[in-house]
């Protein structure tokens, strides 16, 4: 964990409700995709946590969604605006558990951390497809840029404006994958290891308080005892957890 400065470079909408923030700092701690950084935002005493969709040396990469007033006040904010974070945060994706043809699975704003695992797995060799879940294709976004990466993209939505319709388990076709990465919702990541044995790895989502493992409000129940999500995971072996 590291805490520095970081100055907004772009706050711009991607799809509905939904904005690339662009983020210039320091991002030497982050060294696994599906870490995340905890924002301290103008007003507010507690801290905002975004996984991080991207980073390279200087410059971090956020997609966020709008679902509450701390980040609809967000939005407001214009580049240049200076931002205090705590940033490496969390247990990230291992990618050595990861085999040939992993497929990953992503569901509304559970999406952006995995265009970071798959740039870093198709760098590896790996055949990577990726199932994205979304209400409507008004919601749809990264879907051409993981497709730009080389990564086999299929989409589902509820109402089947794009791609299938259905929910993300409708594109998943796990038989062929060696293995899966997931984030998004928790009804989601149930539903899709009750689908399938295929070893694994879900990112939760959880409030958090301190985003660092000290007040322990985003703790979770497993058979080896409770485990913090901002500190444990947010990436957790799918068999730590108990649905």
């Amino acid at each position: 964990m590291r805490q520095t400065a970081f100055t907004i470079l772009e706050n711009t909408p991607i799809a509905r409700d939904t904005y690339r923030l662009r983020l210039a700092g320091d991002t030497a701690a982050f060294k696994q995709p599906g870490q995340f950084v905890n924002l301290s935002l103008p007003g507010y005493y507690l801290r905002r946590p975004f996984s991080a969709c991207d980073w390279q040396k200087g410059e971090l990469l956020l997609i966020y969604k709008v679902l509450g007033q701390g980040t609809a006040d967000l939005v407001a904010l214009r580049p240049g605006t200076r931002l205090d974070a705590l940033c490496g945060l969390g247990r990230g994706f291992d990618l050595n558990a990861c085999g040939r043809q992993p497929l990953l699975v992503g569901g509304g704003v559970g999406v952006p951390p995995l265009y970071r695992l798959a740039r870093e797995l198709v760098a590896r060799g790996r055949t990577v497809r990726v199932a994205l879940g979304f209400n409507t294709a008004a919601d749809a976004f990264l879907v051409g840029e993981l497709q730009a990466l080389g990564a086999q993209v299929r989409v589902a939505t509820l109402d089947g404006s794009l791609g299938e319709r259905g929910t993300v388990l409708a594109v998943c076709d796990a038989d062929s994958a060696s293995d899966f990465c997931a984030c998004g919702p928790t009804a989601m990541l149930k539903a899709l290891c009750a689908a399938t044995r295929l070893p694994g790895q879900v990112s939760l989502e959880e409030r958090m308080g301190c985003g660092f493992g000290a007040c322990m409000g985003c703790t979770v129940m497993t058979p080896a005892g409770p485990l913090r999500v901002c500190r444990e995971g947010p990436v957790f072996d799918r068999e730590v957890l108990a649905w």
